[in-house]
């Protein structure tokens, strides 16, 4: 089983950018974790991050021919890319979003998803282990336990 972690706009600034939001790990950092998680869950991973939504839009394509699932990080694009939802959708593959900070508890803007809709699921609030969470719920819908 293959998942494609797909991180988006400005995480590549992790440890740099508003870590009283954030938290203070790197991408880097959160990128070991989930490839340690992987391993202990029996899951390849493949991992990417774009700032640019058409890059996004491409990877969530590709991924039809290459993995089984996905856990995505949309950032700002969470709230406002038709694209990446549509891409989403097209791809019928079972889909977890996931954000670091709680969007819920953030301004007005940010508590909108547009991606949410076509996710199986959406995890958001739990720092670096949002994606790991993510990991572990896409396993478990892949493999339908």
């Amino acid at each position: 089983m293959t998942i494609r972690v797909i991180h988006g706009p400005n995480l590549n600034l992790l440890g740099k950018r508003e870590t009283h939001v954030y938290g203070s790990l790197t991408l880097a950092e959160i990128d070991t974790q989930i490839a340690e998680r992987a391993r202990e869950l029996g899951v390849s991973v493949e991992i990417s991050q774009f700032n640019s939504e058409g890059e996004i839009v491409e990877a969530i394509q590709q991924t039809a021919d290459s993995a089984d699932a996905i856990v995505i990080n949309p950032g700002a694009y969470t709230h406002y890319s038709i694209a990446i939802r549509d891409a989403i959708a097209g791809v019928k593959i079972p889909t977890v979003e996931v954000h670091l900070s709680n969007i819920y508890g953030r301004e007005e803007f940010r508590q909108e998803s547009v991606i949410a809709p076509v996710c199986v699921g959406q995890i958001s609030g739990f720092g670096a282990h949002s994606y790991l969470l993510g990991l572990e719920a896409a396993k478990r819908i892949v493999s339908g336990r």
